[in-house]
């Protein structure tokens, strides 16, 4: 990604930057992987990132939204996604949320149990409303990511166990208000290994069988996102492979005439084209390591602390070739957990130079918070530069 050090040099640190050049041509990939297959509908997963400038690009593009939350679904109205185009998903809806959807007419609630079913059937009833429903299948397909983000698991609390599969659509069919329309599925995040998928595949096209046995319709099948993103080397693969993501659902799923495929994908779409910049405050020499401690810490990107992230740290002061040591580079936050990385090799550093930390465009700011009584950081853009 572009990062144009003598334009922010000026600009109170930590920030994050985003390379909308780069948004452009992730937007402009996706459409062109799907546009000869007319019943794919990509949703954008609005929890990746909510930057309102980030939403409006990608509502502009054409894409649909995919929601968790009501202050998800008026963020995506805002921001210009039509009501049609917007699905609401997770494990937790509150009465206010539900009654918000149905309100403005989303597409569908992604259902994940039958006491949500049932609540969803009564609200509907008042509101004098008729909500799209799909159900939320856990397929048991393990996603070979990391424990805190894979959810297709029996294990994992999300959705509905296959084997009840028949018995929710069943209950959906007998509640008033309630149209049944598909089947939803979303197995992990940072999936790089896509022979997952097509194991998601073969589940699917196993229950489409069954459902077809007992003259079940469903007119729509969402598989959920989780496609991943090179962290190692953003510079190498700022976009991944959607040609050969697609083709895979193309060639392994079994979709019946006239149904349509809906993906809700977040990381992959937004993660390379933002960047968390931030300044050395001090350079700290130990007797056995050296720190680098930076004005910003897991407040403005949780990931390392919270996941044991990897994201590439750049130097954006000092040219690569420069002499370089090992530093750990640490947050200025009260808590060992602190970290970025450890001895990351880099340029000789002094105080006041700039830091990037790469592939931060998804799951950095909108995760932000004010631990320490710190500020929310603040998001600048390349066309701001132009």
């Amino acid at each position: 990604m572009r990062i144009p050090a003598g334009h922010l040099k000026n600009i109170p640190t930590p920030f994050y930057f985003y390379d909308m050049e780069l948004l452009s041509h992730t937007l402009s990939v996706i459409s062109e992987a799907t546009k000869d297959t007319p019943d794919f509908h990509v949703h954008y997963a609005i929890k990746a990132n909510a930057n309102p400038k980030i939403l409006k690009a990608i509502a502009e593009a054409g894409f649909g939204a995919d929601c968790v939350s009501g202050g998800e679904i008026k963020a995506a109205v805002a921001a210009g996604f039509p009501a049609g185009k917007i699905v609401f998903a997770g494990v937790g809806k509150n009465d206010d949320e539900i009654r918000l959807g149905l309100e403005i007419g989303i597409s569908c609630f992604n259902v994940e149990s039958l006491p949500e079913l049932e609540v969803i059937s009564q609200l509907a009833v008042h509101a004098g409303k008729t909500a799209n429903v799909a159900l939320r299948i856990n397929p048991n397909v393990d996603a070979h990511t990391h424990e805190k983000i894979t959810t297709g698991l029996n294990e994992n609390k999300f959705g509905i166990a296959m084997e009840d599969t028949l018995t929710a659509i069943d209950r959906a069919k007998e509640l008033p208000n309630i149209n049944y329309t598909g089947l939803h599925f979303h197995i992990g995040s940072q999936i790089t290994d896509l022979t997952v998928y097509r194991h998601l595949c073969q589940r699917i096209n196993n229950l489409q069988e069954q459902l077809e046995e007992k003259e079940i319709t469903t007119s729509s099948i969402n598989v959920g996102g989780g496609l991943g993103i090179d962290y190692e080397n953003p510079q190498d693969h700022p976009i991944p492979d959607f040609k050969n993501y697609f083709h895979l659902f193309r060639s392994h799923l079994q979709l019946r005439t006239g149904q349509t495929l809906h993906f809700e994908l977040g990381r992959s779409v937004v993660a390379q084209c933002g960047s968390l910049i931030a300044k050395v405050l001090y350079v700290k020499k130990g007797h056995s390591k050296q720190f680098l401690i930076l004005d910003a810490g897991f407040t403005e990107l949780i990931r390392p602390a919270m996941y044991q992230a990897y994201h590439q740290i750049e130097n954006i002061n000092r040219p690569a070739s420069n002499p370089s040591e090992h530093y750990d580079v640490v947050g200025p936050i009260c808590e060992s957990s602190d970290i970025f990385g450890k001895e990351v090799f880099l340029p000789v550093s002094e105080r006041g130079d700039l830091i990037a930390l790469h592939s931060a465009g998804a799951y950095g700011e909108i995760m932000s918070s004010t631990y320490n009584c710190r500020s929310l950081p603040k998001s600048y853009f390349s066309s701001d530069f132009e």
